[in-house]
């Protein structure tokens, strides 16, 4: 099941849309339960003025920002369906596992991690700088992109969306595809490499990698 909650500061949401999803239940009448018990939602914290987002169609659609408890509370009004069940345990799980990571991000070992993560980004950022040029010597008219291309790839190999949302464990995974990364563009651009390859072969290395970490750790 995709991501449920979302981290903003240090408290956890989800959404009127994101419950719509996972329940199979249409946006319209999730929204009509929520303004319906309005008032008790209130006595949760702040129910959130409705913002505006972008549905599949293009077309505008309001929806609601809604914390642990709002969330909890307006499940438990929906029909029990298979999923319904399925998703409510699930909503309960990631909201769990979001708190516990919040406890483990004001530690000291979550912050000296962090600030050792900086230090191999840096030295990333400082071979992609290399690397943009590199490839703007190649012809690419969109060298500058290449700093979001290989952030993506070190991110995507730890699944995460960023470093602030990472564990301890997500985070030293990440300094080493990271670092990875950087040995596989130096080499690349050493070896008079075309930027696309340098790229495809960080890519193959990164999965290699992840491939046997898996392995290992089985």
């Amino acid at each position: 099941m995709n991501e449920l909650v979302y981290l903003k500061a240090d408290d956890v949401f989800t959404d009127s849309l994101v419950l719509a999803k996972g329940t199979k239940v249409e946006h319209r009448k999730i929204k009509s339960v929520i303004k319906k018990h309005e008032k008790k939602l209130k006595e949760f914290g702040r129910l959130s003025a409705p913002y505006r987002a972008e549905s599949t169609g293009g077309r505008p659609e309001e929806y609601y920002i809604l914390n642990e408890a709002q969330a909890t509370f307006l499940v438990t009004l929906l029909k029990n369906t298979d999923i319904v069940v399925n998703f409510k345990a699930e909503l309960v799980r990631q909201f769990f596992e979001m708190r516990k990571f919040i406890a483990e991000r004001h530690t000291e070992a979550w912050l000296e991690t962090r600030q050792q993560g900086k230090l191999t980004r840096k030295a990333e950022t400082d071979v992609i700088k290399e690397l943009i040029e590199y490839a703007k010597a190649q012809g690419s008219t969109h060298a500058d992109m290449l700093y979001v291309t290989y952030t993506k790839l070190a991110n995507s190999m730890c699944g995460i969306r960023g470093r602030d949302s990472a564990t301890v464990r997500q985070l030293n995974n990440l300094s080493i595809f990271e670092n990875l990364i950087l040995q596989m563009i130096r080499a690349g651009i050493e070896q008079n490499m075309n930027y696309k390859q340098i790229y495809q072969v960080c890519k193959d290395r990164c999965i290699q990698a992840q491939q046997i970490a898996m392995i290992g750790g089985a």
